[in-house]
C-alpha cells in the first residue's frame, strides 16, 4: 500500500499535522515523510491567475481596441522565485509512484479550496483527494478531522465558488484598471486601479469626505446649571426646549441663565426604569476586528494577524476567518469543558464558574445550525491552553474571546435609568442618571462601558452618578452658564465602521441581530475584508491619519469620474458575493455567474471608454518660485518650477516620500512658508505602521532643496524614518526637465 500526501497551507499547519500522524517524520528541505504520509505545504497561494500578456503579446501595450479580455481558459502561473522552489518540492512529491492519495488540508473555506485547487491543476495532480476540514487546531480536533475525511467531490460547489470569486475578479478588475488607466493617464500618476471590492469600498469612503468638505458648521448655545436639595444632594441638568438642548443665538442662552441665576426650582418630574440589556453575540472575524479597532485601535489586518496566530501557532483559539457568530449542535458538550479550560486562568475564573455551575446553558443565542456554514463562531479551543507566553496583540485578542465567550451564557445585565426634569422659572433642565443594578454578563469584563457616545447624545447630557431625589423636591440653583459650541461634521470611517459598513453594504447598522439578516448582501468576505482595506492605501487612494481612514484627492477623483457607475455601487458586489455563496450550495451555477460577468466587464469597458475619454485634470499650480520666481507646476513625480521649453532654476520637491505621495496642498505651503503647520499624515516608518509629522523645507550645503521630516520622532513609536531613494540624489535643472518632459 502506498503512502499519502497532505498538503497543507502553510509549514506551521503541516508540522502540527504531523504530531497526530504515525512517525516518525523525516524532516527534508519543504517536506516531512513518515512510515506512512509526506507531509508539504504551500506557503499562502503559490500560484495565481496568468497576466494579460500571457495570453497574447499584444496585451503588453495596454490598448481600448484589444478590450475586454475574457479569456477561454484561464492560465496558471507561479506567484513568484519563492514560490516556484516551493511548488517543486510539491510538484514532485505529487508525481511520486509510491503516492497514492492526497489529503487536501488547507485552509477549511473558500480561499483554501482555491489554493489547493490551483496548486493541483498547475502540478498537473491526477491522484485522488480527500478533504481535511479544520476549525481548531488541538490534537483532539485534528484527530477527529482526520478520522472524517470527505472526498474531494464532495466541495466541488465550493471550488467552483473559489474559482468564480477568482476569475471574476480578475476579469473585472483588469478591464476596468486598463480602460480607466488608458483614458486617464494624462491625469493621474500610475494605473487608476479599479475592482469590484475595492471600488464600492473606496466610494464609501468618498462620498463621507465629500460630506466632510461641504459641511458647513454652525454655532449654537447648550445652557448647563448645578442644582443642590436638602442635605447637599448636589446634581447637575441641562437646559431642554422639549426635546431639543440646542439654542440658536447667544442672546437666548444668556436670557435663559439670567432668569435661571440663583433661583430656586422644583422637580417637577422624576423617572425611574428598569433596563435589561442582553450580552453580544459571540465574534465572526469582522465583530472581532471591530472590537479590537475600537478598544486597542487595531487595523484589521493586524486583528486577523493576531487571531490567526493564535488559531495555527498556539492553538487557543478555533479558525478565525468565519462570517458565522453562532455554533452547531454538535458542540454542545464541548461548551462547558471549553469554560473550564478558560477558566484555568485567574481573570477568568469567576466567570468560568459561573457557566460551569449552570445545570442548563442558555443556547437560544448561542447555537443555530442553519447559520453555521463552512466555520462556526470564534471561541477558545477545547482543550488546555497556554496563553502565558502570547505577544500583546495576541494576548489582547484572546483576552476578547474569552470573555465574549463566557458573558454569552450570562444572564441580561439590568440598569436602573433615571430621568429628571427641574424647572426654574418655567425653564426645564433635564438630567439623565444610570445605575447597574445586575452586573450579569458585565461581570465577565468587570466594568461598565456603553461605547462612543454620539454628538447627539453629548448634547443631551452625560448620564451621572444621582444621589436619592423625590419629585417635588425643592432645590437650589448653585451655578448657571452658557457654553458656544459647533455643529460637527460627519466623522470619518475608522477600520471599525468601515468594517461594519462593509458588512451591511454600506448601510449603518448597529443591532446584531439585524446585522446577521443582512450579511449576504455584504462587500467581500470577513476573509478579505482586510486585505481590500490595506489595498486602498497601497494603491494611494487612503491614508491612515491614527485610527482614521482619509480618502486622498486621486482617491476622492477616482470615484467623482466614475460618476455612479455599478462598480461604486456596494449592492452590486454585495449581489456577487450573495450569488458566490449560491454557488456554494448549489442554488446558481459558474457557468451563468461567469457569463453575466463577462457581459457586465464589456460593458464597464465601453462606458468607462466613452465617459472618460475627454476628461483632463489639470496639474496643479503652486505659484512662484522661491529661487527664480517661476511658476512651479505638478509633474508626475514632484512639483517643479521648470516646463518644456524653460528649465527654470530646478527647484524641485518630489512627491515620494516615506511611501507616501505628497498633496499639492502640503508642497504648497512647504513653499509658501517652509514648514506645514499641521502634521501630513499617511507616512509609513520602517516597522510598515503609518504615522504623521510636520515637514520642514530646507537647503543643504549644496543649494539643493529638499523636505525633512521637522519632528525627531513620529507616530507610534517609530523613528524617523530614511529618505525615499529619490531624494537623496541631486538633480540637475537639464535632468529635471527631461523628468518633466517625460512626465508630460
Amino acid at each position: 500500500m502506498g503512502k499519502t500526501l497532505v498538503i497543507a497551507e502553510k509549514p506551521s499547519v503541516g508540522r502540527d499535522v504531523a504530531r497526530v500522524l504515525p512517525g516518525p517524520f523525516k524532516k527534508s528541505e519543504g517536506y516531512l515523510e513518515g512510515p506512512e504520509h509526506v507531509l508539504t505545504w504551500a506557503v499562502g497561494h503559490l500560484v495565481q491567475l496568468a497576466e494579460p500578456d500571457e495570453y497574447d503579446d499584444r496585451y503588453k501595450k495596454w490598448k481600448m481596441a484589444d478590450l475586454p479580455i475574457v479569456p477561454d481558459r484561464f492560465k496558471l502561473v507561479v506567484r513568484d522565485e519563492r514560490s516556484k522552489k516551493q511548488m517543486g518540492v510539491v510538484t514532485k512529491q505529487l508525481r511520486r509512484d509510491d503516492v497514492d492519495e492526497v489529503v487536501n488540508a488547507c485552509d477549511a473555506g473558500r480561499e483554501g479550496e482555491l489554493i489547493f485547487a490551483y496548486l493541483y491543476e498547475k502540478a498537473k495532480g491526477d491522484k485522488p483527494v480527500q478533504r481535511l476540514w479544520l476549525s481548531s487546531m488541538t490534537k483532539k480536533a485534528m484527530e477527529d478531522a482526520f478520522g472524517s475525511l470527505r472526498p474531494g467531490s464532495d466541495l466541488a460547489a465550493l471550488e467552483a465558488a473559489a474559482r468564480s470569486r477568482s476569475e471574476a475578479d480578475w476579469i473585472v478588475g483588469m478591464n476596468a484598471t486598463r480602460a480607466a488607466t488608458i483614458r486617464l493617464r494624462s491625469s493621474f500618476d500610475g494605473a487608476v486601479s479599479l475592482g469590484r471590492v475595492q471600488t464600492p469600498t473606496l466610494a464609501i469612503l468618498a462620498r463621507r469626505e465629500e460630506e466632510i468638505r461641504a459641511f458647513v458648521p454652525e454655532a449654537y448655545w447648550l445652557v448647563d446649571a448645578t442644582f443642590a436639595a436638602i442635605g447637599e444632594r448636589v446634581y447637575d441638568g441641562r437646559y431642554h426646549a422639549g426635546a431639543q438642548p440646542r439654542l440658536k443665538t447667544g442672546d437666548e442662552a444668556r436670557a435663559i441663565v439670567d432668569a435661571v441665576r440663583g433661583q430656586r426650582g422644583e422637580i417637577t418630574k422624576l423617572d425611574k426604569k428598569r433596563r435589561k440589556e442582553r450580552a453580544p453575540l459571540l465574534y465572526d472575524l469582522t465583530s472581532l476586528q471591530r472590537d479590537a479597532n475600537t478598544r486597542f485601535g487595531f487595523s484589521a489586518r493586524r486583528t486577523l494577524a493576531a487571531a490567526q496566530r493564535c488559531y495555527e501557532e498556539h492553538k487557543v483559539l478555533t479558525y478565525p476567518r468565519t462570517s458565522s457568530r453562532y455554533l452547531s449542535t454538535d458542540m454542545i458538550s464541548e461548551l462547558k469543558p471549553t469554560a473550564q479550560h478558560v477558566g484555568a486562568h485567574r481573570e477568568y475564573a469567576k466567570g468560568a464558574a459561573y457557566v460551569a455551575s449552570l445545570d442548563v446553558l442558555p443556547l437560544g443565542r448561542v447555537v443555530a445550525d442553519e447559520k453555521v456554514t463552512d466555520h462556526h463562531a470564534i471561541i477558545p479551543v477545547n482543550g488546555p491552553q497556554t496563553i502565558d507566553k502570547l505577544s500583546d496583540d495576541d494576548r489582547r485578542i484572546y483576552d476578547l474571546v474569552a470573555r465574549r465567550f463566557l458573558a454569552v451564557f450570562h444572564p441580561d445585565a439590568e440598569f436602573e435609568n433615571t430621568r429628571i426634569e427641574t424647572t426654574v422659572a418655567q425653564h426645564v433642565f433635564r438630567t439623565r442618571g444610570k445605575v447597574l443594578l445586575v452586573p450579569g454578563w458585565r461581570g465577565v469584563y468587570g466594568e461598565l462601558t456603553e461605547g462612543e457616545r454620539s454628538a447627539d447624545d453629548e448634547d443631551a447630557g452625560a448620564d451621572q452618578q444621582l444621589p436619592r431625589l423625590d419629585q417635588g423636591e425643592d432645590v437650589d440653583t448653585r451655578e448657571v452658564a452658557s457654553r458656544e459650541k459647533e455643529t460637527k461634521p460627519p466623522r470619518r470611517y475608522s477600520d471599525a465602521s468601515l468594517l461594519g459598513a462593509m458588512e451591511t453594504a454600506g448601510k449603518l447598522v448597529d443591532d446584531d441581530e439585524l446585522r446577521e439578516a443582512m450579511k449576504d448582501s455584504g462587500i467581500g468576505t470577513p476573509a478579505t475584508r482586510a486585505a481590500i482595506i490595506e489595498r486602498l492605501i497601497a494603491v494611494g487612494y487612503v491614508e491612515r491619519d491614527g485610527r482614521s481612514l482619509v480618502v486622498t484627492e486621486k482617491g476622492r477623483n477616482v470615484i467623482r469620474l466614475l460618476a455612479g457607475h455599478p462598480l461604486t455601487s456596494p449592492d452590486l458586489t454585495g449581489d456577487w458575493e450573495k450569488r458566490l455563496g449560491e454557488i456554494e450550495r448549489g442554488e446558481d451555477s459558474r457557468e451563468r455567474f461567469m457569463g453575466d460577468i463577462a457581459r457586465f466587464a464589456g460593458a464597464t469597458v465601453t462606458e468607462l471608454d466613452a465617459k472618460l475619454k475627454d476628461v483632463r485634470i489639470p496639474r496643479a499650480n503652486l505659484g512662484p518660485c522661491p529661487v527664480c520666481g517661476h511658476d512651479i507646476m505638478e509633474n508626475r513625480k514632484g512639483y517643479s518650477c521648470w516646463g518644456r521649453e524653460d528649465p527654470g532654476c530646478g527647484f524641485v520637491i518630489w512627491k515620494s516620500k516615506a511611501g507616501k505621495q505628497l498633496p499639492a496642498a502640503a508642497a504648497k505651503e512647504l513653499i509658501r512658508t517652509g514648514r506645514t503647520e499641521k502634521p501630513v499624515t499617511g507616512f509609513k516608518g520602517r516597522s510598515g505602521r503609518s504615522f504623521r509629522a510636520r515637514l520642514a523645507l530646507q537647503q543643504n550645503e549644496e543649494g539643493k532643496w529638499r523636505v525633512e521630516f521637522d519632528e525627531p520622532w513620529a507616530r507610534e513609536g517609530d523613528r524617523q524614518p530614511a529618505q525615499d531613494e529619490g531624494e537623496a540624489q541631486d538633480t540637475t535643472a537639464a535632468q529635471a526637465a527631461a523628468s518633466s518632459s517625460q512626465a508630460a
